[in-house]
């Protein structure tokens, strides 16, 4: 039993039929539409699930011939069904959103830059004990109180810097 018929014997394989059962008061009907492998890309979303399967379908057949014989838009039909942007492939983000995103980082950095600034600009001065001249007294006051004599500043062929970090 053949699932997937074309429409009619004369139509190319570049159409494809798809079958839809439309409910009506009396007994079902069945109404046949064609979509064009051409446009399938454009159609795809506008097409019920049930015509997509059997879009699908009909292009597994298609592709169980040799890929030689195919058209064109029938290899371009089977690749969007398989790999094109919809249902997971979808993307999650509307174009131009990366733009957005870093144009907001960018601001909050620049924020957060300002607020900074503002912060230090309220702040009291560094302390006395940070200058260079400070440190110095506090390796001279170490050497003379002999402090740390084992490995410090104090021992026998000391070669650092002591207490002095500030350049």
């Amino acid at each position: 039993m053949q699932a997937i018929r074309l429409a009619r014997p004369r139509v190319s394989l570049r159409r494809l039929a798809t079958i839809a059962q439309v409910p009506t008061s009396g007994p079902s009907s069945v109404t046949a539409s064609v979509i064009p492998l051409s446009n399938v890309e454009a159609q795809w979303e506008n097409i019920s699930k049930s015509e997509q399967a059997v879009v699908h379908r009909q292009l597994e057949e298609l592709q169980k011939k040799d890929w030689k014989t195919l058209s064109l838009d029938e290899k371009k039909a089977a690749y969007y069904v398989a790999f094109g942007p919809h249902g997971p492939r979808a993307p999650v983000s509307p174009p131009g959103q990366g733009f957005k995103v870093f144009l907001g980082t960018m601001g909050l950095v620049g924020v957060a830059g300002l607020l900074t600034l503002a912060i230090r600009s309220q702040s009291p001065p560094p302390p006395k004990t940070i200058t260079r001249e400070w440190e110095e007294a506090s390796n001279q006051r170490a050497l003379e109180q002999k402090s740390n004599p084992i490995t410090g500043i104090s021992s026998e062929g000391y070669s650092g810097k002591g207490y002095v970090v500030s350049k």
